[in-house]
């Protein structure tokens, strides 16, 4: 009875959330229109505010109107849903088999789960006879990875998104500070240091407390020390890592050409050594391994630090809280050089979502002309206001890009460098602020122009952006032209069976097993331990199942 109960109640539910959602009818099913339009049925993300003009609708807008004069489409959404609600239509629609007609999946797993139960087409063709030359050498900028992780048995399975080419962990370092204290730090001016440099930097910085704290801590980093990815990589101990050549939680190929997971690799020891030996000495904040993201942030504003690790764009969302405390805070960008004197960074997935298209569907390449429209008729238009005026105002607006019919980015690898690029020639007046096409770089541009014009009054907006273009991504653009890079490509990105199952406990293990060694509650030595635990605990099973799927 209570099992009974049970199924009942989640059928109940069941049946209420898919009331809450966009469902299709019989009319819109049908291939075509009255009017001889094509009908694609979307999943589709959505956000929580859109900023769409009042009238418009996701169904009903100047994007999918621009689709309907462009290619005769009529675009009816299956549903509509943000975030997880999204990921769990995604996910019924695939144990039904009921998709519909295009929709994103937000991970290779799932595309994998398509592709296996036999539910999307097979895009190779069509892909191979429409797409622009534009498109293909996009993909082409990142040597055809993301086309290769959506490829199956040699057949192109659905379209990627990209992300934008990766870059090293920054070393955002209070120049007021530096400034105010004398301190003589890359008098090369390559913007690279040393550890002993760094080391000296906040030594001094403790010394001195030059934000009149009365309390300075030295370099704070988060209790769960290394991330996935670029984005997440704030307060993370990313950059100690790439002197020594170490990537953790990373799956890649050593000089042995063994699969390995980073954090279990002697480059890894090393880089914990030296973590170690600065909390030993209170170069590293003497609270590490309790401090959380918020915690951080309060010793940035309180003045109370002035060194943080993160990415290029740190200022825009992290370090933007210490200027709106302290009108006269400025950060310069370094990056930490490498045994080998380079910079090491680990190339991120460049994807991370897909298109897919319903196995049967009569129209698959209708697929590839709305990424043609989209991502190289559209983005490349110049005389965006005349040719594209309804796309011109939403660009005004600020209209959410989830409006679009495919609410991904495809982007070529080197992109972000492209933008920076423009948006520094514009401020050194070498070009019209008119070459721009993207409205979000011309943003950017005039944002720097207005802190460079007054600094002392610019909007915390005008700060960051300033800090985060001309100091971050400059940095990045300098050591690019200068070749400084040493990169590292992952082998691995997906899900095993054995990470789903053991994946939380092991990633709990290597977290207090890694606090314990720098806070000295066990040696260096006990590194190896911890690499024994985590082989035995699922780690072997999971390089197995690589070894696995690779060679399947």
């Amino acid at each position: 009875m209570v099992r009974n109960f049970s199924k009942l109640f989640i059928l109940i539910l069941l049946a209420a959330f898919l009331a809450a959602c966009v469902e299709k009818d019989p009319e819109e099913t049908a291939s075509t229109t009255e009017d001889g339009e094509t009908v694609i049925t979307l999943g589709r993300v959505t956000a929580a505010n859109p900023k769409l003009p009042e009238g418009d609708t996701y169904e009903d807008n100047a994007y999918t109107r621009l689709v309907e004069k462009e290619l005769n489409v009529d675009i009816r959404d299956a549903f509509e849903a943000e975030g997880e609600d999204y990921d769990r239509q995604v996910a019924l629609a695939i144990s039904s088999g009921d998709l519909p007609d295009m929709m994103r999946v937000n991970s290779l797993d799932e595309l994998k789960e398509l592709v296996e139960n036999d539910l999307v087409a097979d895009l190779t063709d069509v892909y191979d006879e429409n797409a622009s030359d534009h498109i293909k050498s996009i993909y082409e900028s990142y040597d055809n990875r993301p086309l290769n992780e959506a490829t199956f048995d040699g057949r192109l399975m659905a379209i990627p998104a990209t992300i934008g080419g990766n870059a090293p962990n920054i070393v955002w370092i209070r120049k007021d500070w530096i400034d105010k204290l004398g301190i003589e730090l890359d008098s090369d001016g390559d913007k690279l240091i040393t550890l002993e440099e760094l080391e000296k930097t906040a030594s001094t910085f403790i010394e001195n407390d030059p934000g009149g704290s009365g309390n300075p801590v030295g370099i704070p980093f988060v209790y769960w020390l290394n991330a996935g990815d670029y984005g997440g990589s704030a307060f993370a101990m990313t950059s100690i890592a790439s002197v020594f050549d170490a990537h953790p939680r990373h799956y890649y190929e050593n000089e042995n050409g063994e699969i390995i997971y980073g954090s279990t690799s002697e480059e890894t020891k090393k880089a914990l050594g030296v973590m170690k030996e600065w909390f030993d000495k209170g170069i590293i904040d003497p609270q590490f391994g309790t401090r959380t993201w918020d915690d951080i942030t309060a010793l940035l504003t309180n003045g109370q630090t002035g060194i943080v690790t993160g990415p290029w764009h740190l200022p825009d969302w992290g370090l933007s809280a210490v200027k709106d405390m302290d009108k006269e805070a400025k950060f310069a960008a370094y990056t930490l050089k490498g045994e080998n004197d380079k910079v090491n960074v680990f190339q991120e997935n460049p994807v991370g979502q897909f298109i897919v298209v319903r196995k049967g569907y009569e129209h698959p390449e209708l697929a590839v002309k709305i990424l043609n429209l989209f991502y190289d008729d559209l983005a490349n238009e110049k005389n965006i206001e005349s040719e594209y005026p309804e796309i011109a105002k939403y660009n005004e607006l600020g209209v959410d890009g989830s409006t679009r019919p495919f609410n991904i980015e495809v982007y070529s690898s080197t992109s972000q460098l492209d933008d920076f690029r423009k948006v520094e020639s514009v401020v050194n007046g070498e070009i019209p602020m008119e070459e721009i096409v993207k409205p979000s770089i011309k943003a950017d541009a005039q944002s720097i122009i207005d802190y460079i014009d007054n600094p002392e009054n610019a909007e915390t907006s005008s700060w960051s952006k300033y800090h985060s273009r001309m100091f971050g991504l400059g940095l990045i653009d300098e050591l690019t032209k200068d070749n400084k890079f040493n990169w590292t490509t992952p082998f691995y990105v997906g899900t095993t069976e054995t990470m789903e199952k053991k994946g939380a406990n092991l990633l709990k293990l290597e977290e207090e097993d890694f606090i314990k060694i720098i806070t000295g509650s066990e040696s260096l030595g006990y590194f190896d331990t911890f690499v024994e635990n985590w082989k035995s605990q699922g780690g072997n099973e999971i390089l197995t199942e690589i070894e696995e799927e690779i060679e399947k």
